[in-house]
C-alpha cells in the first residue's frame, strides 16, 4: 500500500490551481441515518438506514496576495466568485501522479483574511460543495 505526503494537493477552478495555498481541509462525505429500531430489533439493537449523502465543505488556508488573480477582487478572484453566489466547477487534485481527482460543484461560502502585527497576511476560504461529487 502506498503513502503519501500532502505536497502537492491542489484546488484547481477551470484548470488554474490556486495560489499560495498552505492547506487544504476537507471536503467530508458523510452518509445521515435513521433509527429503525423497533421493540422486536435482535437483541435490543439500535439498527438504522441510510438516508441522505452529504458532500461537505473544504476550507482552505492561503498566504493572501491581494493583487493575484485568483485572491482579487476581479472575476476569476475568490471574493468575486462568492459575490456571484453560483456553484462553480472544481477539481481537487490529491498528490499522487495525478491519478486521483475528485470534481465537484461548490460556492464560495467564506473568506477571513487575516493580518497579524508578527505574521504573514493570510486569509481563509470556505466552499460548500453542492449535488454529487465525481470521485475518480
Amino acid at each position: 500500500m502506498a503513502k503519501y505526503d500532502a505536497f502537492g494537493i491542489a484546488l484547481k477552478k477551470g484548470g488554474t490551481a490556486y495560489a499560495q495555498v498552505t492547506s487544504i481541509d476537507g471536503p467530508e462525505l458523510s452518509l445521515d441515518t435513521v433509527d429503525v429500531t423497533s421493540h422486536d430489533s435482535a437483541g435490543g439493537w439500535e439498527e438504522v438506514v441510510g438516508t441522505i449523502l452529504r458532500s461537505g465543505e473544504i476550507s482552505m488556508d492561503l498566504v493572501f496576495d491581494p493583487a493575484h488573480a485568483t485572491h482579487k477582487y476581479a472575476a476569476g478572484g475568490l471574493t468575486y466568485d462568492m459575490v456571484q453566489k453560483t456553484p462553480i466547477e472544481f477539481t481537487l487534485e490529491f498528490p499522487d501522479a495525478g491519478t486521483t481527482t475528485w470534481t465537484f460543484d461548490a460556492l464560495i461560502t467564506g473568506f477571513k483574511p487575516t493580518g497579524k502585527v508578527d505574521g504573514a497576511l493570510t486569509a481563509v476560504a470556505k466552499f460548500k460543495l453542492t449535488g454529487e461529487p465525481t470521485l475518480v
